[in-house]
């Protein structure tokens, strides 16, 4: 598979340079999804991104998704007609967008689209901390399960970011890694 078709999905802000998506992308040449707002994201504009991305791609993509990119994902597997077009997917520390200080300023995401992902377990895995500030375990694991998603609950690492000191990350991208090296012959497990 070629890098190129790793989508790269930053939550709410983006992912800085220190942060594992920036560093994979550098290290790796994955591709980011750029956002027209990245403060005010917008579910439908974004939505719109990631199909033009996932469209462009030359071979089926893996999602790579860190927060509000969690979100998006399974906004968009509910809407496109594309999700044959994605070998796997990475969730990486999902939010919990119903909290008041997430739902004031993204007023779009407050519902998290909860139906299952058409990609099937082993080709969709949820990653989650034990203490990340935006996420109960709990959530994250009904998340999964909703998704049906495989579900990896890893210790303190917060939200899994550039906060939580994880460099490259190389445990996650071992994840990802194992998500890319799936064959490429039945990419849609409905």
């Amino acid at each position: 598979m070629h890098a190129r078709n790793v989508l790269l999905l930053p939550g709410w802000h983006n992912s800085g340079p220190d942060h594992w998506q920036s560093r994979w992308q550098a290290r790796h040449g994955y591709t980011r999804v750029e956002q027209h707002d990245w403060a005010r994201p917008l579910r439908g504009d974004w939505m719109a991104q990631l199909e033009e991305a996932v469209l462009a791609a030359d071979e089926p993509a893996v999602l790579v998704a860190h927060s509000l990119g969690c979100a998006l994902v399974a906004a968009w597997a509910a809407h496109s007609r594309q999700t044959q077009r994605v070998k796997a997917v990475l969730l990486v520390a999902p939010p919990d967008t119903s909290r008041d200080e997430v739902r004031g300023p993204l007023p779009s995401w407050a519902s998290l689209v909860r139906q299952p992902l058409p990609f099937g377990p082993q080709r969709s895995v949820v990653v989650a901390s034990s203490d990340d500030p935006y996420c109960e375990p709990a959530l994250s694991r009904a998340l999964a399960s909703d998704w049906r998603a495989s579900y990896e609950l890893w210790g303190p690492l917060g939200h899994i970011n550039a906060e939580s000191g994880l460099g490259d990350w190389p445990d996650g991208h071992a994840v990802l890694a194992r998500l890319m090296a799936l064959d490429g012959g039945k990419t849609n497990d409905k």
